[in-house]
């Protein structure tokens, strides 16, 4: 393991940390919010933490970047991104410990959205938009940024990407790393841009219209409001937020692909069809039900049962109504999508369609087997054959989620929670969704839980951004052997 080189990384992380505070300083001192010297104070220490990291290493070069450094530079950077991250919500006297300071931290860098803030409204705006900006940054992933705009931070970059991009088969889009990463932060940007005009054009401050795109694309679900989204009551607001919030459910290669003028591009992938296909299926259920029974009408049930099912699929989390209220099969049916997740290669979280395409055709090419014994099996996708590799890999990942989601949910328990609300929490915070059921859910937050459950839910909120076997490698003791 090259020490030197992963703590001259982590101090370079936090550089940029403190470079994107900068931006909430300023806008504390435009709007003189009393955010401006806790700001100040993260900023300074930020940048002087990733000093002390960089300097006494700032000559190393590393011979080669492996698997074991990837993997400590990631989980270190994130670790350290939400440290750094807390100060502001801890030295600025919004929370009132360290360990709900770390977890709205977490929640943002991870795009969680699980908030413990129980008056958002009286938060100071400077400090609302660093929370946001957490998400932002979080979204397309800290290790990507700093290999799109640190070009001495190329060698060995595959590994960080490999080790960071929230995907099964991480897509390079470009024969250089960092240009691949430069790409999807072009097009982040873009998309960034786009949705800020809109909601811009409706009643939405810029300042609001900024927090709530930086969660929409970053699929984290901050708002700047109580009642989220809902505070609007703005058909026009919803119809933007489920567009991009879609749009960032998707592979970013995708929009890739289709900015560079590949207009089929989404029709040929399958994990993309599917995932869509599901989300309206899912709508069409969830209306049908509330129809009558919750609504009064057909429209109104569409569009209460479309944003909830496109924000919890997408991993989102942001609320235009409390489906606590509603019956029992669309309550089913978004606790299955906390499960599922997003697309592969987008900023969503959950176990992925493409993971569950994969080992449903597997499951399905065993069955074919047995009847079949002598028959030569093979599975593909989009015309490609999967490797076995790939597929044991996607095996492992899912029975390594579910036993995190068995174990997390007892701990969460064993500190006083009730059930419901204990197993509703694991799955939302290692789906990186938010809100869940019970005292968690889109009406409440996580401001009740006891500090043991707070540390627990932390830790999923990480083990679900980095794709667990990231986090989960680093604590095994073959890690750490020559």
């Amino acid at each position: 393991m090259q020490w030197s080189y992963v703590l001259k990384f982590t101090g370079l992380l936090l550089w940029c940390i403190s470079l994107f505070m900068i931006g909430s300083l300023i806008t504390s001192l435009i709007l003189k919010d009393g955010g401006s010297k806790a700001l100040s104070l993260s900023t300074l220490i930020s940048f002087f933490t990733g000093s002390i990291l960089f300097f006494p290493f700032r000559k190393e070069s590393p011979r080669v970047i492996g698997h074991r450094e990837g993997v400590a530079i990631v989980t270190l950077g994130w670790f350290g991104a939400t440290l750094m991250g807390s100060l502001p919500f801890f030295l600025g006297g919004v929370l009132p410990s360290f360990t709900d300071a770390f977890f709205e931290s977490m929640s943002g860098f991870t795009t969680t959205g699980a908030s413990v803030l129980v008056d958002i409204e009286s938060v100071p705006k400077s400090i609302l938009l660093w929370r946001s900006t957490t998400h932002w940054l979080g979204g397309m992933g800290i290790i990507v940024l700093s290999l799109a705009i640190l070009p001495f931070l190329g060698v060995g970059g595959m590994q960080l990407y490999k080790a960071e991009v929230p995907s099964p088969v991480p897509d390079k889009l470009k024969p250089r790393i960092r240009d691949t990463a430069m790409a999807l932060w072009k097009i982040y940007l873009l998309f960034t841009i786009l949705e800020v005009a809109l909601l811009t054009a409706s009643d939405m401050t810029f300042l609001d219209a900024l927090c709530h795109t930086f969660g929409t694309l970053a699929t984290g679900g901050f708002s700047t409001k109580n009642a989220s989204i809902g505070h609007y009551q703005s058909l026009y607001v919803e119809i933007i937020v489920m567009l991009f919030m879609l749009i960032a459910g998707i592979n970013f290669s995708l929009h890739y692909q289709f900015v560079r003028g590949r207009m089929g591009t989404f029709i040929r992938d399958s994990e993309c069809k599917l995932f869509l296909l599901t989300v309206l299926i899912f709508i069409i259920l969830c209306t049908l039900s509330l129809w009558k029974s919750s609504y009064s009408s057909f429209g109104e049930a569409f569009r209460y049962a479309s944003f909830q099912v496109i924000s919890i699929i997408t991993t989102t989390g942001y609320a235009t109504a409390d489906y606590e209220l509603w019956p029992g099969l669309p309550q089913a049916i978004l606790l299955f999508s906390m499960f599922i997740g997003a697309s592969a290669g987008s900023t969503g979280g959950g176990i992925k369609f493409i993971r569950l395409m994969i080992l449903l055709r597997h499951a399905y090419k065993e069955l074919e087997r047995i009847i079949h014994p002598h028959v030569v099996t093979q599975v593909k996708l989009g015309g490609k054959v999967i490797p076995q590799d790939v597929i044991s890999s996607m095996w492992g990942f899912f029975v390594l989620y579910l036993g995190i989601f068995v174990v997390a949910s007892w701990l969460v328990a064993a500190s006083g929670v009730d059930m419901i609300t204990a197993f509703s929490s694991v799955a939302a915070t290692l789906g990186n969704i938010g809100p869940g059921f019970g005292s968690v859910g889109p009406a409440e937050n996580y401001a009740s839980l006891p500090e043991v459950a707070k540390w627990v839910l932390s830790f999923c909120m990480l083990l679900g951004r980095l794709e667990i076997y990231t986090v989960i490698v680093l604590l095994m003791p073959e890690f750490w052997k020559k």
